[in-house]
């Protein structure tokens, strides 16, 4: 083989090499900012924080309580460990709960049997705040998922990871 055959096959493999290495670094900076499609996004949909009528402390006002998780993914998210938690400390923990993808589930404050759509604290107290509260969501190993905030003079809505922990 001539040593110009050689140096052309060097000089082409260079080439590719080099076009793999910006490729790989192209690709991080173009999908910055947008979430993976398979990556499991799991957020707190609705809250109920008013039971709607009169809080007269019966089960059924106590129902009318209730904070809505909904997975935006394609696939299952197992919620065992995750906990739902007040401003006040007063903590739901899921418990052997699998929450299919493209689904919610309701949590509601007072006593039911629970399904696949409907999960209950059994609470004999009301949990969320009327005037202002916050109800975050933490994974089995405390991180960050998701918080709902009303009152405090606005509602917000963080989703996971863009901003601070409480």
């Amino acid at each position: 083989m001539s040593s110009s055959v050689a140096t052309a096959r060097r000089l082409s493999a260079a080439a590719l090499a080099a076009a793999a290495v910006l490729g790989a670094t192209a690709l991080p900076a173009s999908a910055a900012g947008h979430p993976r499609p398979d990556g499991a996004k799991v957020e707190i949909s609705a809250v109920q924080y008013d039971s709607p009528g009169f809080d007269d402390g019966s089960n059924r006002s106590l129902n009318r309580e209730w904070v809505e998780i909904t997975n935006n993914s394609r696939r299952e998210v197992n919620l065992d460990g995750w906990t739902l938690q007040s401003e006040d400390g007063d903590t739901y923990t899921f418990d052997r709960y699998r929450l299919e993808g493209r689904s919610t589930v309701r949590i509601h404050t007072g006593f039911g049997r629970d399904t696949d759509t409907d999960l209950y604290q059994d609470s004999r107290d009301y949990v969320w705040g009327n005037r202002s509260d916050t109800a975050t969501l933490r994974s089995d190993r405390g991180r960050f998922i998701d918080d709902y905030t009303w009152g405090h003079d606005r509602d917000r809505h963080h989703r996971g990871g863009d901003h601070h922990r409480r």
